[in-house]
């Protein structure tokens, strides 16, 4: 839409605001982008996520959208004249949403305590993982995407979490890809497509970030 302003509010690493870079590129939207120190959180973050005060926010013409799957749908419908993200058929939006949500409720708090624990608890949050990670792989099946032909809300929901399975591995001294090949190729190909490759950061980065964040809580 002509004439729109547009902001997003984010920080570099965080996997819920590389599925808003995917959206925007997706469907694309020129935006400005806002990075945030989320030790030392702006005016303008607090002001525009009051209740949660986290990243991402996208801002609107002035109006905030809080939740990284809840402002892809806003993309969605907003921007609907291009890259359709959900399906139009009512069945096929639910399924949608509930692998999404799968993935927001699973794939990065399990994450997490890979890198946050040690011992038997890191061991146990490895194989929850790679179940978790098995359940996608067989929603996948052989499609080129979760949705079919097209790349759609879950790949996008679940895609950017990609660039953190280096530090994942290399953290938990476990390989993903051993385990679950065909949703390693599968994220390989997302790759391919520039609105993924520009929005995702890269795995060693993230990994370097992950060890900086393990030193501060004393893990290592």
């Amino acid at each position: 839409m002509a004439g729109d302003q547009v902001t997003l509010l984010d920080f570099w690493a965080s996997p819920f605001g590389m599925r808003v870079r995917i959206a925007l590129a997706e469907k694309g939207v020129k935006y400005e982008y806002s990075e945030q120190d989320l030790r030392n959180k702006s005016a303008l973050l607090l002001q525009m996520n009051p209740v949660h005060k986290k990243i991402p926010v996208l801002v609107h013409n002035g109006k905030p959208v809080c939740e990284s799957l809840i402002i892809v749908q806003y993309i969605d419908e907003v921007w609907k004249d291009k890259a359709p993200l959900l399906p139009s058929d009512p069945y096929q939006r639910a399924q949608s949403r509930f692998w999404a949500d799968f993935v927001d409720k699973k794939i990065y708090d399990i994450g997490r305590k890979i890198w946050t624990t040690k011992g038997d608890d890191q061991e146990a949050a490895k194989k929850d993982f790679i179940d978790c990670l098995k359940l996608l792989e067989g929603e996948l099946g052989d499609k080129p995407y979760f949705g079919g032909e097209t790349i759609g809300y879950v790949d996008i929901a679940f895609v950017p979490f990609y660039s953190w399975f280096h530090a994942y591995e290399t953290v938990g001294n476990f390989n993903i890809e051993a385990e679950c090949p065909k949703l390693i190729a599968y994220c390989k190909s997302c790759l391919q497509k520039e609105s993924v490759s520009k929005s995702l950061q890269d795995p060693q980065k993230v990994y370097d970030f992950i060890v900086m964040l393990r030193k501060n809580l004393g893990v290592e």
